[in-house]
């Protein structure tokens, strides 16, 4: 299903973040498949292959396939392929500009897709909610911003994206809320 990681409609002085991710199940566990990052009205999406032929990045700027992008929202955006055995793609966006230091970097290995933030500050992500959790305290809240949920599979169902949020994909790919 897809899962918002975090979300805040302030970030940046008003352009807004939201992070989501798309999970695929493979028997008893699953992994992250594909990752879409909306800033301002720019959304990457980003995907993993399974394909024999991994040589070349797979993504979506707003909703086109393979363009010739250079930023998101107004920070810069990079993207790069480490060549070998197993290419690995990268896709920078450094936050410096606003937030320096920082930045959010999606990589992809075959089919697996990694979202990471990097060296980030209260001020740049002190507003976030998600599945990552507070993010002074890491507490797992759900969407009321009160109730602390312990329970990993509860979780995953609280921060499913819904209607609401606005999913960041170019597809629909099932299951989805509810």
């Amino acid at each position: 299903c897809d899962v918002l990681v975090v979300k805040d409609d302030d970030f940046a002085d008003g352009a807004g973040l939201n992070v989501q991710v798309r999970t695929k199940l493979i028997r008893h566990w699953s992994y992250i498949k594909a990752a879409g990052i909306r800033i301002g009205d720019d959304i990457l999406e980003v995907q993993g292959s399974s394909a024999d032929d991994t040589t070349k990045p797979i993504y979506w700027f707003n909703f086109k396939p393979q363009g010739d992008v250079k930023e998101i929202g107004g920070f810069s955006l990079d993207i790069s392929t480490r060549v070998g055995p197993r290419p690995i793609h990268r896709f920078v966006i450094d936050l410096s500009s606003k937030f320096p230091g920082e930045k959010i970097v999606i990589e992809t290995m075959k089919e697996f897709v990694r979202v990471d933030f990097k060296d980030v500050s209260a001020e740049a992500f002190g507003n976030t909610v998600g599945i990552l959790g507070e993010f002074e305290t890491g507490k797992t809240l759900s969407r009321d911003q009160a109730t602390v949920i312990d329970d990993w599979n509860d979780l995953g169902t609280e921060w499913q994206v819904l209607p609401a949020d606005d999913m960041l994909f170019h597809d629909v790919s099932h299951p989805q809320f509810p």
